[in-house]
């Protein structure tokens, strides 16, 4: 049947997902603490005879090698994260280490290009995120690694990231141009079983107002100036990179000297691509200002229709004057939507000032799933604590949110539908159908690719784990 097909495949599926998570996301770990060796016992499956030999080679696949030791690093790594190797067995993580192997090696047949410039920026961003979890010492960052010194560390540490990268942008390059059709969405529900359909949780939508505090004049200038200084001193031989992990409040770039790469096709804001593509190498930016704040661009380099650059971000302080006339002014939108003077809707189109969801009457869209509805279990804790307590077209009262970039603003809130736990109906719930379809159907090419590559592709598995039961024909049989 299907269903069970699709089970069996949801199976191995759910674990590579579940071992891509904390592999790919390996170098962020680091852990919440620094734990001692855990190494999953030998498979059940494990064959008759002695013990492998300690560290040894394992496989090989292109020009990439497995030991058996990361199969040990693969555990430890699920472990630091706070997850489960109980289920999980040495010829499945053996198996899932061949796959990203194959990727990284098959994405250099390719020409698919990861710059040194991309892993520097990687290996800074993760390497701020890891020392910041174990106090600020990248000392026990490298014990933990087991290695003797930084520099060895980071060594290892580029080649994982490197690798890692050429995976996923082999990955992506396989599903990428994989589409569904509503035809096949609804011959893919058509065929699963009725007592079989899948149950989605409880949800809601919701919509907000939002009201940001209004900046000076005054503060404004003092920002533009702050950054002319900067671009000034850079301008007289200053780093703009240690400038920008000094005082720039990106904290995506920030960390890693405000380095970003970016094409036309890449989204950011339209006034921060107009002034970076309006740039030579080398040349820094005049102070310009977008919904974030203000900011100063350098281009590193271009490369074609790609542009390597840095930039620093500074947003305004707002004034506790300037706060206090937001709360009045939302505070009295509020009293005109529950005194029934103007729905919320309306009031959400007429006086927020979030353009993202004025339009849509202030209803907030899923980034997840891309469409109106949040499922309660998956709903980020801030919002569900926001609204958990609401009833029907209850108006929250004015909430001051400060964003991740340290941004204070004004918001209403109020849940405009509730659904119930249920069974998957096609009508409701097209867009979660669509997406179980698309991911099947995106399992499929990855694993038609697996089976072209592989038999293309030289690979050797030596030893007790020629006796694995893989998902893929590694051992060509």
């Amino acid at each position: 049947m299907l269903l069970k097909k699709l089970q069996l495949k949801a199976i191995d599926y759910k674990f590579v997902l579940t071992v891509c998570f904390f592999l790919f996301f390996a170098p962020i770990v680091a852990a919440q603490e620094i734990i001692p060796d855990v190494v999953a016992e030998k498979p059940a499956e494990k064959p008759s005879g002695g013990k492998l030999k300690i560290d040894g080679i394992i496989a090989t696949v292109g020009d990439y090698i497995v030991l058996d030791s990361d199969i040990d690093k693969g555990f430890l790594e699920i472990t630091a994260q706070g997850g489960s190797i109980k289920d999980i067995t040495r010829c499945q993580m053996l198996g899932k280490l061949l796959e990203d192997k194959l990727y990284a090696h098959q994405a250099i047949q390719d020409s698919i290009i990861v710059s040194d410039a991309e892993v520097r920026g990687m290996m800074e961003e993760r390497l701020n995120y890891m020392t910041q979890q174990v106090g600020g010492d990248i000392n026990k960052v490298v014990e933990y690694y087991k290695k003797s010194s930084v520099e060895e560390f980071k060594t290892y540490f580029a080649d994982i990231l490197k690798e890692q990268k050429l995976a996923s942008e082999m990955r992506d390059k396989i599903v990428k141009d994989v589409e569904i059709t509503p035809e096949e969405v609804r011959n893919f529900f058509k065929k699963i079983p009725k007592d079989e359909l899948p149950t989605f949780g409880a949800e809601m939508e919701v919509a907000q107002i939002v009201v940001e505090p209004k900046v000076s004049k005054e503060d404004k200038q003092k920002v533009i100036d702050r950054l002319n200084a900067i671009r000034q001193d850079v301008l007289e031989g200053s780093s703009f990179a240690t400038k920008a992990v000094l005082y720039s409040q990106d904290p995506g770039s920030a960390p890693n000297g405000g380095y970003y790469k970016m094409t036309r096709k890449t989204p950011f804001v339209k006034e921060f691509k107009d002034v970076a593509f309006s740039l030579q190498a080398g040349e820094i930016s005049a102070p310009f200002e977008t919904n974030f704040g203000f900011h100063i661009i350098m281009v590193d380099k271009i490369k074609g229709q790609e542009v390597e650059l840095r930039h620093i971000l500074i947003s305004p302080t707002v004034s506790d004057a300037a706060l206090k006339e937001a709360k009045e002014r939302i505070t009295n939108i509020r009293n005109k939507i529950v005194g029934n003077e103007i729905s919320f809707a309306d009031a959400a189109r007429n006086e927020s000032d979030e353009k993202e969801t004025r339009a849509n009457g202030g209803t907030l869209v899923n980034p997840t799933t891309q469409d109106t509805r949040f499922e309660l279990t998956k709903m980020d804790p801030v919002l569900y604590s926001q609204v958990s307590n609401l009833k029907g077209n209850e108006v929250s009262q004015p909430l001051l949110n400060t964003d991740d970039k340290g941004k204070k603003t004004y918001k209403l809130i109020t849940v405009t539908n509730r659904i119930d736990e249920h069974t998957a109906d096609y009508a409701k719930d097209y867009t979660k159908i669509k997406e179980l379809a698309l991911k099947e159907k995106q399992i499929n090419a990855i694993a038609k690719w697996f089976d072209a590559k592989i038999k293309d592709t030289y690979i050797k598995i030596i030893g007790e784990y020629k006796e694995c039961a893989f998902a893929n024909n590694w051992l060509k049989k």
